[in-house]
C-alpha cells in the first residue's frame, strides 16, 4: 500500500483528524501535498473548478443586479425630483444673469469717457509731481548734511 492510499484510507475511516505536519513527516511529503490529498478533489478537478466558477458567477450576477437597481433609482429620483428641477431653474437663471452682466460690461466703455480720462491724466501729473518732491527732498537733505559738516569742521578749526 502506498503512502497516498494510507492517507486516503485514514480519512475514510473517519479517525480523529491527524496533524498535517505529522502526516507530512510520516510519509516524507510536503504539507501542501498532504492538504491536497486530504481534499478528495484536487485543484485540477473539473467539477471543483465548475463549482467555484458557478459561485463566482452567482456573486457577480448579484453585484450587477444591485448596481442596475441603484442606477435606476438614482435616475428615477434624481432627474424628476423637485429639488433637481429647482436647481436646474436656478442654474439657468444664474447663467442668464451672468450673460446679462457681461453684455452690460461690454456696452460700457470706461476708457473713452471724459471723466475717466481726466482722472488718469490727473493721476499721472500728481505722480510726476510727487517724484519731483522726493528728488528735491533728497537734494535738500544732502545740502543740509554738507552745511552741518562745514559747520563741524569750522568749530574744530577754532573759528
Amino acid at each position: 500500500m502506498t503512502k497516498y492510499e494510507n492517507i486516503i484510507k485514514q480519512k475514510a475511516q473517519n479517525k480523529k483528524p491527524a496533524d498535517i505536519d505529522e502526516l507530512a513527516k510520516k510519509y516524507n511529503m510536503s504539507v501542501a501535498d498532504v492538504k491536497n490529498l486530504k481534499d478528495d478533489r484536487g485543484p485540477l478537478d473539473l467539477t471543483r473548478q465548475i463549482g467555484e466558477l458557478q459561485c463566482e458567477i452567482a456573486g457577480l450576477k448579484t453585484k450587477v443586479h444591485d448596481a442596475e437597481l441603484e442606477t435606476s433609482l438614482v435616475k428615477a429620483i434624481g432627474i424628476n425630483s423637485p429639488e433637481m428641477k429647482a436647481a436646474k431653474e436656478e442654474i439657468n437663471d444664474l447663467k442668464n444673469k451672468i450673460a446679462d452682466l457681461e453684455e452690460t460690461l461690454k456696452t460700457r466703455d470706461y476708457f473713452k469717457q471724459h471723466d475717466y480720462q481726466f482722472l488718469i491724466d490727473e493721476n499721472r501729473r500728481l505722480e510726476e509731481e510727487r517724484n519731483e518732491v522726493i528728488m528735491d527732498n533728497k537734494k535738500l537733505a544732502h545740502q543740509v548734511d554738507d552745511q552741518v559738516n562745514r559747520l563741524k569742521k569750522a568749530r574744530e578749526a577754532g573759528l
